[in-house]
């Protein structure tokens, strides 16, 4: 196999090196390993440190924000973005391909299963959150709450006696998960309406308004298209009270058409990374480019000296 060096940057808290999606599948073509003066740099949004490498770059964001092609090579991100510079990787791609469970997602459910999971979950609704700055998602809790126990498990607005340790575990028995995205933009899912999937609950979803093109509508509860969340509630009683209503949504596929969705196919993702590895005029080489970041980089350093020492001499 050929030697590869990598190196990763401004990733989220817990993110590991050498086992992660990147790290695997470039390891199915290439002898990779992790060192500080890469052939090629992935690099998120959790900070700048990108700066500091003037190799090919590739970014990769989990959060709805748009690519910065002046500052990367290349980017994957959850866009529908018609550029040969980019591509649609989604969040929930990651978390599937860690699962090893696309079969999973990809098949139907058995009626016999189906019943048996439904039946053996014995509480209504929740939720598992830490971002309390997602209003449509605190308003659907709060209204819900106002009329059903809903048990919250994460940091924000916890109910259950603390930060539950894991997730699945928590939500496992549950009728329905509230799995609110924290913002909505064309594109943008995340892991969240996957979850409830892992565990054969119906995901109450909210955010990216091309959902249907991502999960098979006939399995989850899209609140955007109700009026109020009251109509989303009279829904969820009629589910819970009807087995053959709930079971119509735990059989089919939860993911249809995967063939024509590139993202799961790993050789594609694989090929359009390639195209990041052996540039010869990498846009981190620009002395203009270089300049213009290095520049973004100056000014958040004074905005933050002048926040942190000026006005908290004078609060």
């Amino acid at each position: 196999m050929k030697e590869l060096k990598i190196d990763f940057s401004d990733f989220w808290p817990g993110f590991i090196k050498d086992n992660n999606y990147f790290f695997n599948l470039l390891s199915l073509k290439y002898n990779v390993t992790i060192d500080n003066n890469p052939d090629v740099l992935f690099f998120s949004s959790y900070g700048d440190s990108y700066l500091n490498y003037k190799c090919s770059r590739i970014f990769y964001s989990a959060e709805n924000e748009r690519a910065d092609f002046s500052a990367c090579d290349l980017a994957l991100t959850f866009d529908h973005v018609y550029n040969n510079r980019h591509f649609r990787l989604p969040l929930y791609v990651l978390h599937i391909d860690r699962a090893n469970n696309l079969s999973e997602l990809t098949s139907e459910l058995s009626k016999e299963k189906a019943l048996e999971v439904w039946n053996s979950k014995k509480k209504f609704c929740c939720m598992v959150v830490s971002n309390g700055n997602a209003k449509e998602r605190i308003h659907f809790f709060n209204d819900i709450s106002s009329f059903r126990q809903v048990d919250s498990g994460g940091r924000f607005m916890n109910n259950v006696g603390g930060p539950v340790k894991d997730k699945l575990e928590f939500i496992k028995d549950y009728k329905f998960v509230i799995s609110y995205e924290n913002s909505v933009y064309s594109g943008y899912t995340t892991e969240k309406i996957l979850e409830p999937y892992f565990v054969n609950s119906i995901p109450i979803y909210w955010g990216n308004p091309e959902i249907n093109k991502d999960f098979n509508p006939s399995t989850f509860i899209n609140a955007s298209q109700f009026n109020t969340n009251a109509e989303v509630l009279d829904l969820m009683t009629q589910i819970e009270n009807d087995c053959e209503l709930a079971i119509s949504y735990l059989c089919p596929p939860k993911i249809e058409d995967v063939s024509e969705k590139n993202y799961f196919q790993k050789d594609k993702v694989l090929s359009f990374i390639e195209k990041g590895i052996g540039l010869k005029h990498p846009v981190a080489s620009s002395v203009f480019l270089s300049f213009k970041h290095q520049a973004k980089r100056k000014c958040r350093s004074i905005e933050f000296y002048f926040i942190k020492y000026t006005v908290g001499h004078f609060r």
